[in-house]
């Protein structure tokens, strides 16, 4: 009874993962099966007849319901789509914070950006000696040789610009010229370092000693200014790597020097095979931390455990971290979440056995070195979530609102053209045991409803003949915050599972997401601005109407006041589903409010969008009140949008913003081809953004809803309205908001739409 407690909070803890890289795409020319193995060339052959690799596999097959076979495993990997497959592994992993070292270098790599769509919270860790052949791959800006000096302004200069941006540093000396880091090199060999490093040809990869040495501690010194840690590659790796030179006890004049005393650092990869030498620095040295991340899962059963128990035998389990070290795949994310929970779970139970641990301790160890340990070491600006009054530890509140396994109910969302909101209801058990994987049938109809009736359009050829299938994706199931009883979750339509359906708006923007990124490298953010009317009723001569719940003007602080608590109540349950909201104030019609949603990738803005129309409209029912998001809802007063503002993103920087005050209308070139393409196409594109006639009754002019094709720096009364908000350099603008976007569209529609005009003009 007293290890089932301790197994619970094993399986119940939300990881955070301190050590990860970029997944690519599945045409990427990283082969899969290196998912499972250090090995290359020749020695490749080998690899799937070793223990890891066998049970590595047959765990994936299991995840994905196939037989446990390569070749199966990669069809299905075909088949399902990254998107799909991603989701399923990151939902298994339960993985609630990723910190990526971006520096690995994967063909189509996805940046940072695509992958907030999968964990709440992601942040950059900066591999040093990449940056540093970055810039020694560019040109002096006046065309002169690189020398030690000027190296050395442009290194720190780009190192101190990014400082606040990053969660740390990482080297990966160990793979170059090793661990024993002389950290009083002479310039003379620094300088020595450099010109041998420059004539070996580009692209340059450092591997001079000296150079090596010199990089890593000018890093250290603005790890120890910014209060950064540093991520040290130690252990095995692929045989590019000397292991001889990989023993971290090489690390000492490196530890000793007491400028670098106050600097935490991390010893990656559990230091494999030299884990004793490990624990023995993290229980002398105040500065250094664990990590068994690879080790676990690239061991055979015993050498993970053997592993991780000799990190433990003089290291201090507020010391020891746990992370996935993914790259390439998410399998990988997933199998090291998985086999980490089996094995610390095996190793605290013969600490436990042995008299070591006290079962609450060991639960005490399970929380910090799967979450707590990686939050204060990172400084990350979030909560491990509690492990629940049963395990006998303090609560925690928690970084977000997952879903419950107490539901009675499961709510299978779907948004049709008409941007009305649907759903199928089955019940918890029966989604778990067959609709989460196999989804629930629907009716080709369903996607060509009109807005005034329940029937399909004419000419659709969308009839009641044929069937699709709702598949959950599940990394958008939440427990609904209004009615804790029940879940709700985002679906796709799929012809059959693993095979999307041509006519689903979530895999229609995923698309053309993929387009933007493969022939551009470019993401796009958007933000949703929610317009919506609050209704009251009133019975007039016997009869029910709907009037504005009051008639208070723009901005009205006594508007505001008459529904805080509706929005009290809103911004509560906003916050349980990881939406976040930028602002809230009344608008300029009677009973109008608006709320501007935070900026995130385009498909979570678009899955944001949708939950939070149904968290508005439910509190709103709680209250007795009607909440209508209709683009008119009375020809006599002001419309209401639903107007995105978007933005180009490329390897974590917002590209649509010029670099710099030379740019005649504050943008990009890339930005002015993208809004151009917009703006062409704009027409078109009204007839997803606008899709019904009651939109037409709004968009008139002298109504600030775009009435008019063209654009606008700061012009409220244009379609597409360049913006500079507070923060942003004078003369600049960060993005650009489309006003003829309203609230019976469906927003993956149209932001698909938006999009594919915006490549068009794209050079």
């Amino acid at each position: 009874m007293e290890l089932e407690r301790l197994r619970e909070a094993v399986e119940e803890v939300e990881l955070v993962d301190g050590h990860a890289h970029n997944i690519v795409a599945l045409d990427s020319t990283f082969p899969f099966v290196k998912c499972f193995t250090e090995a290359e060339g020749e020695a490749l052959s080998f690899a799937p007849h070793s223990l890891p690799f066998k049970r590595n596999l047959r765990d994936i097959a299991k995840l994905f319901g196939t037989e446990s076979s390569l070749r199966a495993v990669e069809e299905y990997r075909r088949t399902a789509g990254l998107q799909s497959i991603s989701s399923l592994c990151f939902k298994a992993a339960r993985i609630s914070a990723v910190l990526i070292d971006d520096g690995l270098q994967l063909d189509k790599k996805h940046d940072l950006e695509w992958h907030k769509s999968l964990v709440p919270v992601v942040g950059r860790i900066l591999r040093i000696e990449r940056l540093a052949e970055e810039i020694l791959d560019g040109e002096m800006p006046d065309g002169s040789v690189w020398t030690l000096d000027s190296f050395t302004k442009i290194f720190e200069e780009r190192l101190d610009s990014v400082a606040h941006q990053i969660y740390g540093l990482k080297t990966i000396a160990a793979y170059r010229s090793g661990l024993d880091i002389d950290t009083n090199v002479t310039s003379i060999d620094a300088e020595e370092g450099l010109q041998h490093t420059l004539h070996s040809g580009k692209p340059v990869r450092i591997t001079n000693k000296s150079f090596i040495d010199y990089v890593l501690t000018c890093s250290l010194e603005i790890a120890v200014r910014f209060d950064l840690p540093l991520q040290i590659h130690t252990g095995y790796g692929d045989k590019d790597l000397d292991l001889r030179l990989a023993n971290p006890l090489h690390l000492r004049t490196l530890l000793e020097d007491k400028r670098f005393s106050r600097c935490r650092i991390v010893l990656l990869h559990a230091s494999y095979p030299f884990s004793k030498e490990a624990s023995y620095l993290a229980s002398v040295y105040h500065q250094v931390y664990l990590d068994f991340g690879l080790a676990v899962p690239h061991l055979s059963a015993h050498g993970m455990t053997s592993s991780v128990k000799e990190l433990l035998d003089l290291a201090s389990t507020r010391k020891v971290m746990f992370s996935t070290d993914g790259y390439a795949c998410p399998e990988t994310y997933y199998l090291g979440a998985r086999k980490a929970r089996e094995v610390v779970f095996s190793v605290l139970c013969d600490a436990c056995a042995d008299g070591d641990l006290s079962v609450p301790e060991a639960i005490e160890a399970v929380q910090d070195i799967f979450a707590k340990n990686a939050i204060e070491f990172y400084k990350l600006n979030l909560a491990p979530k509690s492990l629940g009054p049963k395990h006998s530890l303090s609560p925690i509140s928690t970084i977000n609102n997952a879903s419950t396994t107490d539901a009675l109910l499961v709510r299978i969302i779907w948004v049709d053209a008409s941007g009305q909101h649907r759903c199928r209801v089955v019940p918890a058990k029966r989604f778990n045991d067959v609709v989460a994987k196999n989804g629930v049938g629907l009716t080709h109809a369903c996607m060509g409803m009109c807005s005034f009736v329940d029937g399909p359009a004419e000419d659709t050829n969308l009839t009641g003949v044929g069937e699709i299938r709702l598949i959950p994706d599940l990394l958008t199931k939440w427990q609904i915050p209004w009615e804790p009883r029940e879940e709700m979750v985002l679906a796709d339509m799929h012809i059959r599972p693993g095979e999307a359906w041509e006519f689903c708006p979530r895999e229609a923007l995923r698309r053309v997401s993929s387009i933007l990124k493969d022939e551009f490298n470019l993401v796009v953010n958007a933000g949703f601005e929610n317009e919506f009317y609050l209704l009251k009723s009133v019975l007039r001569e016997g009869k029910e109407d709907w009037l504005p719940m009051d008639s208070t003007p723009y901005c009205s602080t006594s508007g505001y006041d008459a529904a805080r608590s509706i929005f009290h109540e809103i911004f509560a349950a906003l916050s349980s589903l990881n939406i976040p909201v930028e602002q809230l104030h009344a608008e300029a019609g009677k009973g109008q409010f608006e709320m501007a949603l935070g900026h995130k990738p385009c498909n979570v803005a678009a899955d944001n969008l949708i939950f939070t129309r149904e968290v508005v409209r439910a509190v709103a029912r709680k209250h007795s009140l009607l909440a209508t998001f209709v683009p008119k809802y009375d020809l006599f007063d002001i419309g209401s949008g639903s107007h995105v503002h978007v933005s180009l993103w490329q390897n974590g920087e917002n590209v649509f913003m010029a670099s710099d005050g030379s740019s005649r209308h504050g943008m990009s070139n890339i930005g002015e081809e993208f809004m151009a393409g917009v703006l062409h196409h704009l027409p078109s594109i009204l007839a997803i953004t606008a899709p019904v006639p009651n939109s037409y009754d709004r968009i008139q002019p002298n109504t600030w809803s775009g009435a008019y094709q063209c654009w606008g720096k700061e012009n409220r009364e244009a379609p597409l309205r360049t913006a500079c908000p507070p923060g942003v350099t004078d003369g600049l603008v960060s993005n650009f908001e489309i006003k003829s976007f309203d609230g019976c569209a469906n927003p993956h529609l149209g932001l698909a739409a938006v999009i594919a005009a915006g490549i068009v003009l794209m050079g």
